[in-house]
């Protein structure tokens, strides 16, 4: 199956009446990247988080949105009581029993450690598969969009499938005539020059030119590759294959155009050249296309 690396999905839900929203964006890249916005005190979530989305999504640029009440993690706070008496012990010691009572509670709670904000871990954890859950629903949603999309870029690559098969096919066709023209040009030309001297050609001559000729621009291997990778090609765009088709699409390509480029280079016949302008042409919409699919 085709799909594109552009995706939108959200999903919502709510812990311990706590509003909670996952959104999950994807755009093209060659690889495999997720970006988290996750609030700092829930960055103990990102790995998991991460992990949900690698197993769901196999490429593309994904950024992932965490939305909470930002108070909700930090609920729960507690006095720990051990470092409150090392405080109230240490300036017994120092200040003296009097005088350490006549210090403002208060201030005591606010040194460092006094008040431990714990109470957020059992939330978190509360919080874990609910997160992971609207994660994998708004990966459905995205799964969705691209599968949508994907169906588009298939159609579109299936007519530059035909086309390749259309122009190879008329490529292979013209090939031996290329060789015929080619003879009787030659003919025509070396008749025309021996002529003055009265003198004809002989065909050993001939046969020979025209074999140098035919070696030279024979191009029957490359066609024969060109074929298979567009096989291969139409295998990559069958609705049956479950598989992930960018990247070997994208090499498939430039095999693609190696081939073209072989046959142009060997072939100086104009109406063979045009056919693989085709065929670069329809090369080139493979290529682009073969960026925006996963």
């Amino acid at each position: 199956m085709i799909r594109s690396m552009t995706g939108f999905g959200v999903a919502r839900g709510e812990v311990d009446g706590v509003p909670v929203e996952v959104e999950v964006r994807s755009v093209n890249n060659r690889h495999f990247k997720c970006t988290l916005r996750v609030p700092e005190e829930l960055s103990a979530l990102e790995a998991d988080i991460e992990a949900a989305c690698t197993r769901r999504l196999a490429r593309g640029s994904v950024l992932v949105t965490l939305r909470i009440v930002a108070s909700a993690a930090r609920r729960g706070a507690r006095i720990d009581g051990e470092a409150l008496n090392g405080y109230i012990a240490q300036l017994t010691q120092t200040l003296g029993f009097e005088e350490a009572r006549r210090i403002d509670r208060g201030q005591l709670l606010m040194l460092p450690g006094v008040i431990v904000e714990d109470g957020g871990e059992v939330f978190l954890e509360h919080l874990r598969p609910t997160v992971l859950l609207l994660v994998d629903e708004a990966c459905d949603r995205v799964l969705e969009t691209r599968s949508r999309e994907g169906e588009t870029i298939r159609a579109h690559l299936g007519e530059c499938a035909r086309t390749l098969r259309s122009r190879a096919a008329s490529i292979q066709v013209r090939a031996p005539q290329v060789v015929a023209a080619y003879e009787a040009r030659l003919r025509q030309r070396m008749d025309a020059m021996l002529k003055e001297l009265g003198r004809s050609v002989e065909p050993s001559d001939l046969l020979r030119e025209v074999a140098i000729f035919a070696e030279r621009s024979d191009i029957a291997e490359e066609v024969v590759r060109l074929g298979g990778h567009i096989d291969q090609l139409e295998r990559l765009l069958d609705p049956s294959n479950a598989e992930a088709v960018g990247r070997p699409m994208d090499f498939l390509a430039q095999e693609l155009l190696r081939e073209a480029n072989t046959i142009a280079s060997k072939s100086a016949d104009v109406e063979t050249a045009q056919q693989v302008v085709d065929i670069k042409t329809a090369i080139d919409r493979i290529k682009e296309q073969a960026q925006n699919v996963e």
